[in-house]
């Protein structure tokens, strides 16, 4: 028998959940497809925060920075467990890019969008402030502003819950394999062996995107760009809850932001990449480049054997024919192909825009009922390992792995030894015999 949806959703990121989720909301019914793991790819992979993009403001790309600004007083208000404010201590030392700059780019990001939902730029001296402490000196003088952090993969599994809740069907460890196009209609095989009929096929498969359009048929107008961010994650470098935003001397910023309570997370890195997105891996220049870039900084030096985790992620950014890759844009891009049943491709975005892309992309296709903008995302579950979490992420978030569960549901995997690898590794075992989750528990 074959099902018949009104919108199949390829890709399991935060784009894809963010769709699916709206949609859902709108009356339709959805399938989301995700090949892998939710959240798998680089929607795992990104900076952990919800944030602006102040460094976007140099390339003039105020509607960027204005709506994701917007958006983050948006997530604060529905997802308030998942994403919380902090403090950025940002140095300045000559040589870099001159002061009435950078506080001018600090007004314009405290004003642009959002204003008044955390607090604005203050201007301390280091030598008398503690926040001072871990620096070495090279400046003496910093601009202190608020942006958000976020664990970029529990939000996309909340917003994939709230999908579900509102009557989504997500298939997980479920990839594309065929799709034939009629005129009102499309016909997708799917590796679980079904055939699914729908009126509305996306396309959110990320770094996938292309090979999606390849096999689908589409001729598409615009071009991906594949872009390697890696971050490493050290034993915690200092006391205090603010993060840094260091200028480096090649004009990139880097952001070294406390994580996960004992740890400092420290990215990111900007490579071109024309290589399998499915296992990037950080490489030794890379590490090189973040552990020297924060040690311009940081009175005690991050050095390779503080490193106890590090992860790569593939951006798949619109091509815009930047001639580089740091200053490709960050903003989202849609490819409508109408010649038949409607199939819309996703280009670009980032965590802190995805809800304002969904609805964006419901928008072009013409189905009315914008909601998400006041509504809040369900909460989760506080992190573990006992036997009744392990069931939980089983049942009510797709998890069926080790891995989903330490790195992705949790960040336990920071923390856990062969031992409770092992543990967690037999229980997920025990779980492929549990049904799929479908919809989400209190």
């Amino acid at each position: 028998m074959i099902g018949r949806y009104d919108l199949a959703v390829i890709g399991g990121g935060i784009n894809g959940c963010g769709i699916s989720r709206d949609a859902a909301g709108r009356g339709l019914k959805v399938l989301l497809c995700e090949k892998g793991d939710l959240a798998g790819g680089t929607s795992s992979a990104s900076s952990k925060m919800i944030h602006g993009g102040l460094r976007y403001l140099e390339r003039y790309d105020f509607k960027l920075v204005r709506e994701s600004l917007a958006e983050r007083a948006v997530l604060l208000r529905s997802a308030p467990g998942l994403v919380r404010p902090m403090r950025f201590v940002l140095p300045h030392a000559p040589g870099l890019r001159p002061r009435w700059m950078v506080r001018t780019g600090l007004f314009l990001y405290d004003h642009l969008g959002g204003a008044g939902a955390l607090p604005g730029t203050e201007s301390i001296r280091l030598d008398g402030d503690p926040r001072g402490a871990p620096l070495n000196g090279r400046a003496s003088h910093a601009f202190v502003y608020s942006d958000c952090v976020v664990d970029d993969a529990r939000l996309t599994v909340a917003v994939a819950r709230d999908a579900a809740l509102h009557g989504a069907e997500i298939a997980t460890r479920t990839a594309l394999v065929a799709a034939r196009r009629e005129a009102a209609a499309w016909h997708l095989g799917l590796s679980d062996g079904r055939e699914i009929e729908t009126r509305i096929l996306v396309n959110a498969a990320g770094p996938w995107a292309a090979g999606i359009q390849r096999l689908a048929g589409l001729k598409s107008g615009a071009r991906l760009r594949l872009v390697k961010g890696s971050h490493i994650v050290t034993t915690r470098l200092y006391d205090g809850d603010h993060a840094y935003l260091f200028q480096n001397d090649d004009r990139r910023v880097l952001f070294v932001i406390p994580y996960e309570r004992d740890f400092t997370l420290i990215g990111t890195t900007d490579i071109p990449f024309d290589g399998d997105p499915t296992n990037p891996a950080i490489d030794a220049g890379e590490t090189a480049y973040l552990l020297e870039a924060a040690g311009r900084w940081l009175r005690d030096p991050p050095r390779e054997a503080d490193i106890v985790w590090s992860y790569a992620g593939i951006r798949p950014l619109y091509d815009d024919g930047a001639h580089s890759a740091s200053e490709i844009t960050r903003d989202y891009v849609f490819d409508l192909d109408t010649a038949g049943a409607p199939a819309l491709s996703v280009f670009g975005g980032k965590p802190t825009t995805f809800r304002r892309l969904a609805e964006h992309a419901l928008d072009r296709l013409g189905i009315p009922g914008a909601w998400t903008a006041t509504a809040r995302l369900p909460e989760g579950r506080e992190p573990g390992l006992e036997n009744d979490d392990l069931r939980w992420y089983a049942e009510h978030e797709w998890a069926r792995t080790a891995e989903d569960v330490l790195w992705r549901r949790t960040k336990l995997g920071l923390r856990a030894g062969p031992e409770v690898v092992a543990r967690v590794s037999a229980r997920m075992a025990d779980a492929a015999g549990l049904p799929a989750a479908r919809t989400p528990g209190p």
